[in-house]
Parts: C-alpha cells; sequence; structure tokens
C-alpha cells in the first residue's frame, strides 16, 4: 500500500466476526453480480442489484423480494418514499416500489451499445453520480456522470471500470475509483453545489498489493470502507488514504458496500459468483457485519 499509515487498529478477521457475519435476513439466492446495495433510510429497507441477472432485490419483512427489468440496472438513490432513481444501462428512470410503474429522467449512453450503468451513489446535494463501463470491461469505455437539477453531465471519462463513488462525511470530497488500475481517486467539490473543483488526484494505490478497489462508502468519522473484489477483504481508509482496518469476508468476490440498520452500524456487502469454476454458498449473497462505527444515511435525491 503506498502512502501513510493511519490509525492503528488490530485487524480484524474472519475469527473475529464469524458471529457476526450473516447472511441478510437468512437470504440464500446467490447473484451472478451482486452490486449497488443501499439502505432506504425512510422505507428502512435494504435493496441491491444483480446486474447481470436484471434484478433489483430486497427482503420485505423476512421475505425475498425482486422486480425483473429489461436491461441490466445497477445502482439507485431514494427520491422518495415509494421511488427509487434506477441506472439502466441506457437510461436513468424513476422507480415505483408500490406500482412498478417506471417513468424515463433522462438518456445514459443510450447511442453506446456495448455500454452498461455501473457504480453510483447519491450525492450530499441531491445529485446523483453514476457510472459507466462496457460490458466486457473495454479498456477506457466508461465514464463518470452527475444528474442534477435535471441535467446530466459527464464528469469524467476514459475510465475502464469506474467504482467505489461516494463523498467524505464533511462533504468536501468524493471519491471514486478505476478497478483496472487499482487506484482510488480523491475529486474536491464546491461547498455550494457540489461541482468538481480542479482535477482528481490519487487517495490510495493498490497495485503494489494487487488488490481491486470496487465499490465503497463512507461513516460518520470519514473513513472510507471499501469492497476489494477477488480477496476477500473489505478495507476501511482513513480520510488521509491510509489503511485503518482490514475485514475478511467469506466470499470471494465483495463488490459493493453500505451503511444500514436502525442506527446504521450494520455494515451490508455484497458479493458475485460470475466466473467462478466453484463457488461456496457466501458467494454471490449479501452479507452483513457490525462495522462498530456509524455510516451516514443516503442523501435523498432530487429532481
Amino acid at each position: 500500500m503506498k502512502g501513510r499509515v493511519g490509525k492503528k487498529l488490530r485487524p480484524l478477521t474472519l475469527l473475529d466476526l464469524k458471529k457476526d457475519v450473516e447472511v441478510v435476513s437468512h437470504d440464500k439466492r446467490q447473484c451472478s453480480l451482486g452490486e449497488g446495495v443501499f439502505w432506504h433510510p425512510t422505507r428502512k429497507q435494504l435493496f441491491w442489484f444483480d446486474i447481470l441477472e436484471k434484478k433489483l432485490l430486497t427482503v420485505d419483512d423476512g421475505n425475498p423480494l425482486e422486480w425483473h427489468f429489461d436491461e441490466h440496472v445497477s445502482a439507485a438513490g431514494w427520491i422518495d418514499k415509494n421511488c427509487l432513481l434506477i441506472a439502466s444501462e441506457t437510461k436513468l428512470f424513476s422507480f415505483n416500489l408500490d406500482t412498478s410503474n417506471v417513468e424515463d429522467v433522462c438518456e445514459l449512453e443510450a447511442s453506446i451499445e456495448n455500454n452498461r450503468s455501473n457504480d453510483g451513489r447519491a450525492d450530499p446535494w441531491g445529485g446523483f453520480w453514476i457510472s459507466t463501463m462496457g460490458k466486457g470491461a473495454e479498456q477506457k469505455a466508461g465514464s463518470i456522470y452527475r444528474i442534477y437539477n435535471g441535467q446530466l453531465s459527464r464528469l469524467h471519462a476514459g475510465i475502464t471500470i469506474p467504482n467505489s463513488i461516494c463523498f467524505s462525511a464533511n462533504e468536501t470530497c468524493a471519491y471514486f475509483s478505476d478497478t483496472s488500475r487499482q487506484i482510488i481517486f480523491k475529486q474536491i467539490l464546491t461547498n455550494e453545489d457540489g461541482w468538481p473543483a480542479g482535477e482528481a488526484e490519487v487517495f490510495a494505490d493498490f497495485s503494489s498489493e494487487n488488490l481491486n478497489p470496487d465499490g465503497a462508502v463512507v461513516d460518520r468519522e470519514g473513513n472510507v470502507w471499501c469492497a476489494f473484489w477477488g480477496a476477500s477483504q473489505i478495507i476501511c481508509l482513513s480520510s488521509d488514504g491510509g489503511i485503518v482496518r482490514r475485514v475478511d469476508v467469506p466470499a470471494r468476490q465483495p463488490s459493493c458496500v453500505a451503511f444500514g440498520g436502525d442506527d446504521f452500524e450494520i455494515l451490508y456487502i455484497t458479493s458475485a459468483c460470475q466466473g467462478l469454476s466453484s463457488k461456496s454458498e457466501n458467494d454471490g449473497q449479501t452479507l452483513k457485519i457490525n462495522s462498530y462505527l456509524i455510516g451516514l444515511p443516503e442523501p435523498r435525491v432530487i429532481l
């Protein structure tokens, strides 16, 4: 790991967490490519996606539920108690959870046939950041966009696998990664409306460890929690990019993380069984652990 080492805490391992790691509500569904997990703060309900199977999943009162779509879907933010903003491979649309009604919001690279949406998250100003990538992870085919005040704008281009979109607790910067380069970047934001100010800079470089940063989220203390694809590992980074804690998880391809629960002390983790010649019972499942820290509620998307 390049850069400074953060606050020293004893790394947590599976021996520490074996009593805490659980499958969400004993939901045994295995995702081909689990992604986009988030906790709806007003419904107090967890949602996540299986990108390859074109599904939105949840558990309601212990009952597994899912919705099927015609396109790959990957990320969402909450508009109100009943409606989500969902990103698909060609558009952003609002989706009513009670009626399944769909209303198109805007196109998203609709003319690029081989691209799809990937990682995304709402920002503190009510905007929504969403990334795109080639369906075959083609080199530099991806971008990061923001929809704000009804307008979609491209923020960064030429990224192969854009991931790790999240926002600092003090609302001064955004984070994102190019998984293929094994780097997490930091982007300073304007105070007034959250637009990027200047060029992005390297926040944490994992190339020396050959680790692949995937989905990420920030806790109330400003630490960045990131899933590492193919490493069975979550890494917690301080706001200066140093490693605070490593947490082993019983899934080989963790893909995204989110805080939730009544006090936002639970860290939820999606994973994938895509490409595995043999899979364990936890590969592709959505897990939860006690993070021992407190997260932040997802901001509301304002269209």
